[in-house]
């Protein structure tokens, strides 16, 4: 199917010579006049709801390449799984269902060696931190697995924290409790002692309500724009593991586009990582502050001996990491080191 379309309108300018003599030739083709440049449609097709930040973060880019190409782009956006489902973006991207897609990464596991050393525990400082990484990641190593497509901007969410309906001060409160979790994280909470618990986001106000599970690790965000601050007054901050995102254009749309086109998409690689980043970080800020002040929310700060335990139990994952993708023709420890090395980052 061809998404990307082109239109333009054509005006013609009629001159009469006089009465009842013949019409004058087109205004437009007698002087070689330009016509109007072509509009040039894209569509773009997003998983989670229209609220969220990967969808925010869709509308203002929207927004900057209309602008930036006065115009000459229109871009039609496709929240909630409206045109593509969260698993199949990225191939939908590929066969030409969209042109532009934002999925992540971890949602595939195995498929990107290189990126998904992104989602293990870093303890990144932030979003915008992380995300600026892999952006110079992405743009550094060029990896095989966005071969068939072209990279428009990466991001991530905020590190994980543990929101939880009972107190959890320390590791040891982890011990035991059924707590909705996924990918890295899951595993860094078996590794902890707790009890991960995979399902859908949907269905986490039902199973807290229920007791099914205990909390949520997750970026806190999701606080508010999932409400879950109304069962989980609790929250423990452990800067784990981030959600990786990207996105990616048809390789075949991207050709096609005229130069200054691709130019300003390019532009905005590195800046709409940053711009993401930033924002993710202000809004999981802000959604903490309600958390506070309408739910009473109590976040507890680790100790230093917990954070040392914290770091302990995570550096397996990283040494499993590089001998996973090994096997795969990856330089793991290559790619970790890239991630390690800005110390402001952390």
């Amino acid at each position: 199917m061809r998404v990307l379309t082109y239109a333009a309108g054509v005006c013609l300018a009629l001159g009469l010579a006089g009465c009842g003599k013949q019409k004058a030739p087109d205004a437009a083709a007698a002087t070689g006049a330009a016509t109007a440049p072509a509009t040039l449609t894209l569509s773009y097709a997003n998983f989670p709801p229209a609220s969220t930040f990967p969808c925010v973060q869709m509308e203002r880019w929207k927004q900057e390449v209309e602008k930036r190409t006065g115009g000459r782009v229109k871009v039609n956006t496709f929240p909630g799984g409206t045109l593509l489902g969260a698993k199949d973006i990225f191939d939908g991207v590929i066969a030409g269902t969209a042109d532009i897609g934002n999925f992540a990464m971890s949602y595939q596991p195995g498929r990107f060696p290189v990126s998904e050393a992104m989602d293990l525990p870093h303890f990144f400082s932030g979003a915008e931190a992380a995300s600026l990484l892999l952006a110079d990641l992405v743009a550094a190593l060029r990896p095989a697995e966005f071969e068939k497509v072209q990279v428009l901007t990466v991001f991530t969410c905020p590190p994980a924290v543990v929101m939880c309906a009972k107190p959890v001060a320390t590791l040891a409160d982890l011990q035991g409790l059924p707590l909705r979790s996924s990918g890295t994280g899951a595993e860094m909470m078996k590794r902890l002692g707790a009890a991960p618990v995979a399902m859908p986001q949907s269905d986490v106000p039902d199973a807290l309500q229920k007791g099914v599970v205990k909390g949520v690790v997750s970026s806190a965000e999701v606080l508010q724009d999932m409400n879950y601050a109304a069962y989980c007054p609790h929250l423990l901050k452990t800067d784990l593991n981030v959600i990786s995102f990207a996105v990616v254009m048809n390789r075949e749309r991207y050709a096609a586009l005229p130069a200054d086109v691709r130019q300003v998409l390019d532009g905005l690689y590195r800046e709409q990582a940053e711009w993401t980043g930033r924002y993710v970080d202000q809004h999981a800020q802000k959604a903490v502050a309600w958390a506070r002040a309408k739910h009473g929310l109590t976040v507890h700060e680790l100790s230093e001996a917990d954070r040392t335990a914290l770091r302990a139990a995570a550096q397996p994952l990283l040494e499993e990491y590089v001998a996973r993708v090994s096997a795969k023709g990856v330089d793991g420890r290559a790619v970790l080191g890239r991630l390690a090395a800005p110390a402001a980052a952390k």
